[in-house]
């Protein structure tokens, strides 16, 4: 029962965040830059407690980000890897399949990337494309995607009785909201890259991907491998929101450690740095 309450929870909460406004959006604002920065270095804080005791422990994690395009995964992910080691916060942002991979079993590549002991893999999409956008372009039929949201559940349950903590978010983003970063990505040569054909048709194909993520969530949403959902409206709160819940999902401790003591340098025993060597230095334009 409270399996169904918590679906049936999810799925109103996806409902909200979906139309051209979100809910609430006349009575909240997002922090300020102030505001992000001070709770996101208490979080980094634990992020880091986070990984030495992965690599202590050999946890082996799975997170994936799904949602809407300019929902805000990037800017999530971004935060949580930031300030940790990229060779345990290991990111897997793969690009379309090769003419061979698509020759494999459907999730072939992405078993390729799992993490092993005192890893923690981010999946920036996931194979949670065959049910989102490969479904919606036609990259693959009804019967292929039947298939996958049939067996999906299943494989996962194998996943995590095999020893990794799987965790899945969702990212929704209101219509308003999402063509507002659209437009702002137009005229902005940081972000022009972000404006794909895919994006574009993304925004053209709202309710086709919202009958897409419908149908994904509802196959895909179990006790072993819940989805949750990310508002993300306002991006410094659902960075935030966000990281304090993967936080709580994965037990674990801080380690003590001895206190550091920068040693001495050695002596340098007659060694000079060289001169009138012929180096090719960085200009200094700045």
């Amino acid at each position: 029962m409270a399996a169904v309450t918590k679906k049936h929870e999810s799925r109103k909460r996806v409902e909200r965040g979906s139309g051209k406004g979100a809910a609430g959006a006349a009575e909240k604002e997002d922090l300020s830059r102030k505001e992000f920065e001070k709770e996101m270095e208490k979080l980094a804080v634990e992020l880091v407690k986070l990984q030495l005791w992965v690599q202590r422990e050999g946890l082996k994690v799975i997170v994936v980000f799904e949602g809407r395009d300019a929902a805000g995964k990037g800017g999530v992910i971004k935060c949580i890897t930031d300030r940790v080691s990229p060779r345990v916060f290991r990111i897997v942002a793969l690009p379309a399949p090769t003419e061979r991979e698509k020759s494999q079993l459907y999730l072939q590549r992405y078993v390729e990337h799992f993490p092993a002991g005192g890893e923690i893999a981010i999946f920036d999409r996931s194979w949670y494309n065959r049910a989102g956008v490969e479904r919606v372009m036609g990259f693959c039929s009804e019967k292929q995607v039947d298939r996958f949201l049939k067996l999906c559940p299943i494989w996962e349950r194998g996943v995590v009785e095999g020893g990794i903590i799987l965790i899945k978010y969702w990212f929704e983003v209101s219509q308003d909201e999402q063509t507002k970063r659209f437009e702002s990505r137009i005229d902005d040569g940081r972000k022009i890259w972000k404006l794909s054909p895919m994006d574009l048709e993304s925004h053209r194909r709202w309710y086709d991907f919202s009958r897409a993520r419908d149908d994904m969530l509802q196959a895909t949403d179990t006790p072993f491998a819940p989805w949750y959902i990310v508002d993300g409206d306002y991006k410094r709160r659902a960075r935030l929101n966000c990281i304090s819940h993967l936080l709580s999902l994965i037990p674990y401790k801080e380690i003590k450690r001895d206190k550091i003591k920068l040693p001495k340098r050695q002596k340098p025993h007659g060694y000079e740095e060289p001169r009138n060597r012929n180096y090719k230095h960085v200009p200094a334009r700045y």
